[in-house]
């Protein structure tokens, strides 16, 4: 929700302004604005006189483009280049005086309604709400009836109507800003309100800021045109480009080309405006990203971008709105289920969970319990005729449901890595390692092999492989279960993905390179800032390395938690029962506690709670009807009437361990 240079460096990621320049589009906009302002200044030097010149040359009056005159001449034989070339200049002055009451209202009020909150930001909230009901065009009318053509007059008076919406941008970005934690750090510490504002949240709200005046500059460039159109701010004989328009149109009928330049000029100006702030946008997203990754330019910008504009999204807000976290996966009601003899059997029913960039979110339950059906259900990879009959899977703001396998081909690997349970299966038995990581990387990263001969063994080092390039040289059955796994992970991240899927990574391991592999996992997700969905029924897996927890039975998800929270106070029985049931807990020479029961099969679900059979607080309300998610505290989620009873046990414990 990115670019890299060479197999083997891993670079930092530079800042706004070099990515900005490394894009082409940007560096399109810019050249183009620049050459915009450059005419501004020199073209009323070149020709003086332009601007008071009442006629040029009557006899060659409306003639079309000639060597002497490009484009042409007006109705009064005035050269229609330089009246165009001068008219930049009052345009783009119209352009700078609005901007400049905007930027001075907009930034300083903004981020004192952000900041400092109370009765400034009410007062501020309430005259910017007060001003959008105001019809800002008659307004401007009445100021233009009082100070007569006067462009200054009407580009404050724009200024100080468009204003709010900077405002309101503004104090959305500066609220979370204001309430990080080196902030309250820099409070302590004796700085000064001013000092906070210039040197910490300042910085971090200038792509919002500059991102909307880009697109406010376009905004007032039109207006402008269209007050200079209506000949309200521009005297005659003065060249604008509004005023050119209208001097066409008064002539559309036999000289309809006079229309064509100026309007060409207000619609690219307007359009570089607008597509630099898109570029800005992406690369003040990027900045924030942390290292670059390798090999091929593959913008995870614009993955986050796409994810904070997911309409709907599930992740926490501030106050205005503002997305707090960013959920790079989201699933939403999603269904799979298989044709069978007796009609449609459903095997996940309505799972609904969230991973969100840089998290990893363990998922847990028994086998049979849906975990990876769910999994799977991500990639586009179910088999036996299962297929998702209803839901959402929005990845990076995209549906996943729907797309054709051409389509998904492209995400998995390059977006999606997975890490399957059994990773010898993965692998061809005839070909060496190095060579099945140099076909992926060569897929993903279109290399040459070369360069994929290098970026393998590079891989293979990085998931702390000794001899990376004997491992290379290996045939599959040569490695050990734990240079296995490994080098599927290598592989899973050869497309440099910003989701990897680990499922039951290290089920088949023994304890001391299981250990090895979770520090593995938790330095990927830290230093790449990768997601991690790991699908796991081993409580002290996801203890260790995933942020938040994700309880599944029977279909369904019962429970979702963060990792304490869930460990000290389950909320539903089947999750207490996990825990109680953990190998990891055992006292030796104690039986260790099990559910009774087995885990239903598709079909044989019963009507409302799945887990009632093993429930030892089940009562006969469970049986009723459907039961929802619950939501007992702003953090927890869960699928029990009586959770209740469960967190009153769990402070019950807690007093006892006192």
């Amino acid at each position: 929700m990115s670019a890299i240079t060479t197999a083997t460096e891993a670079i930092e990621s530079p800042n706004a302004l070099r990515r900005l320049f490394r894009r082409p589009l940007a560096l399109a906009c810019i050249g183009y604005l620049l050459l915009v302002i450059l005419v501004a200044i020199l073209a009323p030097v070149i020709w003086p006189g332009v601007d008071h010149e009442q006629a040029g040359d009557l006899i060659r009056a409306r003639q079309g483009s000639t060597p002497d005159h490009w484009f042409g001449t007006d109705a009064l034989g005035r050269d229609v280049l330089q009246r165009l070339l001068v008219g930049t200049r009052v345009t783009m002055v119209g352009v700078v005086e609005g901007m400049v009451v905007v930027l001075a209202l907009g930034v300083p009020l903004g981020v004192i309604a952000g900041y400092f909150g109370g009765l400034p930001d009410r007062i501020l909230t309430w005259i910017s709400d007060l001003t959008f009901s105001i019809p800002g065009l008659i307004v401007i009318l009445v100021v233009l009836s009082i100070f007569k053509a006067s462009l200054l007059a009407a580009m404050i008076t724009f200024g100080l109507l468009v204003s709010p919406h900077l405002i309101r941008l503004v104090r959305s970005a500066t609220l979370p800003v204001s309430r990080e934690l080196y902030i309250e750090a820099a409070r302590v510490s004796g700085l000064s309100r001013f000092y906070i504002l210039r040197h910490h949240v300042l910085p971090r709200i200038a792509g919002p800021i500059i991102v909307q005046a880009s697109f406010l500059a376009a905004a007032i460039l039109l207006v402008q045109s269209g007050l200079a159109y209506l000949n309200l701010i521009i005297e005659a004989p003065a060249p604008s480009w509004g005023g050119m328009i209208a001097e066409g149109l008064e002539n559309i009928s036999s000289q309809p080309w006079l229309i064509w330049p100026p309007g060409i000029a207000i619609g690219l100006t307007m359009l570089a405006f607008l597509l630099l702030s898109d570029q800005i946008r992406d690369v003040g997203v990027e900045t924030w990203q942390g290292p670059r990754r390798r090999i091929r330019r593959k913008d995870i910008t614009q993955v986050q971008a796409a994810a904070l504009r997911v309409e709907g999204g599930r992740s926490d807000s501030g106050d205005d709105g503002s997305p707090a976290e960013v959920a790079l996966l989201s699933m939403e009601g999603v269904r799979v289920s298989v044709s069978s003899p007796g009609g449609e059997l459903t095997i996940i029913e309505g799972v609904t969970l969230d991973v969100r960039v840089g998290e990893t979110v363990g998922l847990v339950g028994e086998s049979g319990s849906g975990k990876t059906m769910t999994a799977m259900a991500i990639l586009g990879l179910l088999t036996g005729g299962a297929q998702i009959t209803s839901g959402e899977i929005r990845f990076a703001g995209r549906n996943l449901v729907g797309l054709s396998e051409q389509q998904l081909r492209r995400i998995r690997g390059s977006e999606i890595g997975l890490i399957s349970q059994e990773p010898m299966v993965g692998f061809n038995p005839v070909f060496r390692i190095g060579t099945q990581l140099e076909d992926t990387l060569r897929l993903h990263q279109g290399m040459t092999r070369r360069q994929a001969r290098v970026a393998a063994i590079d891989l293979l080092r990085r998931v702390r492989l000794p001899d990376p390039a004997a491992v290379a040289r290996r045939y599959p059955h040569e490695l050990s279960g734990g240079m296995a796994q490994r080098v599927a992970i290598a592989r899973a991240l050869s497309g440099n993905p910003t989701l990897l899927i680990a499922d039951e990574p290290t089920t088949a391991l023994d304890v001391t390179v299981q250990a090895e592999i979770l520090e593995l996992l938790r330095e990927l997700a830290h230093d790449e800032r990768m997601a991690i969905l790991l699908v796991s029924h081993d409580w002290g897996v996801i203890a260790d390395v995933c942020d938040r927890a994700v309880v599944m039975y029977a279909g369904q998800v019962v429970e979702r938690a963060g990792i304490i929270p869930i460990f000290r106070e389950p909320m539903h029985p089947y999750t207490a029962a996990l825990l109680s049931s953990n190998p990891h807990h055992a006292i030796p020479g104690d039986v260790l506690p099990t559910i009774p029961g087995t885990v239903p099969k598709p079909g044989a679900w019963p009507v409302g709670c799945h887990f009632q059979a093993r429930c030892r607080l089940s009562t006969t309300e469970c049986g009723e009807a459907k039961i929802p998610m619950l939501q007992p505290t702003d953090e927890r989620e869960t699928r029990c009437l009586h959770f209740r009873v469960l967190a009153q046990e769990s402070e019950l414990v807690e007093v006892t361990r006192s």
